[in-house]
């Protein structure tokens, strides 16, 4: 059976445009950590940008970690009914929250926010030549645009993950004690029972690189727009699906090697 040369050529210039997008995503990440060294210099930037993305994100925070604490606990104790003691409902919701739902639901939740706003302000910047006008300027977008948003998402998605942690622990501890029947002191015990510090470490990291992923997304679509107004909407989109998809590729593989080393230590 002949394959069409049109299907070949689509599939090749999608495979393309990948390779070309995490080369160029590669390129800007070098570039951040080369203009790391002016950090310093742009305090004031990268301070306004932590107080946009943190504290501008918090309300969004409260309402997602609350009611994905709830569903958690009302899950759980679905599936432990008549089978597991309920003085276990505490252990799964803090785990289950402190490992995945906490870093990986924050990232996604933040970072549809947060990457849409960062290639937006960019994008219209490009389409409108200021950036090209720093550039004749000697002024480096780079560590000017680029490396403040970036270092502020790795700084503040840490922060609004243990803040959702702990909201959607006392989220799901208000639903078990309300609607489930556990009271407060068994769900503190099973929470208790199975706390590691290794966990919230884990999932600290796992937030501080999501952050990387949201910042970097976010500015690098951004650089790439063109074509007026219609290409800030499309870069936007861009970068929510680019940062959304290479959060849970990369949740994977974090996965793998924290769990391992968290295992072998414990062994």
């Amino acid at each position: 059976m002949r394959i069409p040369t049109h299907a070949l050529r689509t599939v090749g210039q999608v495979v393309l445009g990948y390779l070309r997008a995490v080369g160029g995503s590669f390129l800007m990440l070098m570039g951040v950590a080369a203009a790391l060294r002016g950090l310093p210099r742009t305090s004031r930037q990268t301070l306004l940008q932590m107080e946009q993305i943190g504290l501008g994100s918090i309300p969004l925070v409260i309402v997602t970690s609350v009611f994905v604490g709830a569903v958690a606990a009302v899950q759980a104790a679905y599936q432990f009914q008549d089978y597991v003691p309920m003085v276990f409902l505490g252990t799964v919701v803090g785990k289950s929250v402190i490992l995945e739902l906490g870093p990986v639901l924050t990232a996604l939740v933040v970072g549809g926010r947060v990457s849409a706003s960062i290639a937006a302000e960019l994008g219209t910047m490009k389409v409108t030549e200021q950036v090209d006008a720093m550039e004749i300027l000697a002024i480096d977008p780079m560590r000017y645009l680029v490396m403040p948003r970036v270092v502020a998402c790795v700084i503040m998605l840490p922060v609004l993950t243990i803040i959702a942690d702990l909201l959607a622990i006392l989220g799901g501890m208000f639903v078990a004690t309300t609607s489930v029947g556990v009271n407060t002191a068994t769900f503190i015990e099973g929470l208790r029972m199975f706390f590691y510090v290794d966990d919230v470490i884990s999932g600290v990291l796992k937030a501080a690189t999501f952050g990387g992923i949201i910042g970097l997304m976010g500015c690098y679509n951004g650089f790439r727009t063109h074509g007026g107004a219609q290409g800030v909407g499309k870069a936007t989109m861009q970068a929510v699906v680019s940062s959304c998809t290479c959060i849970l590729i990369t949740n994977y593989f974090l996965a793998s090697v924290l769990f391992r080393i968290i295992f072998y230590k414990g062994t």
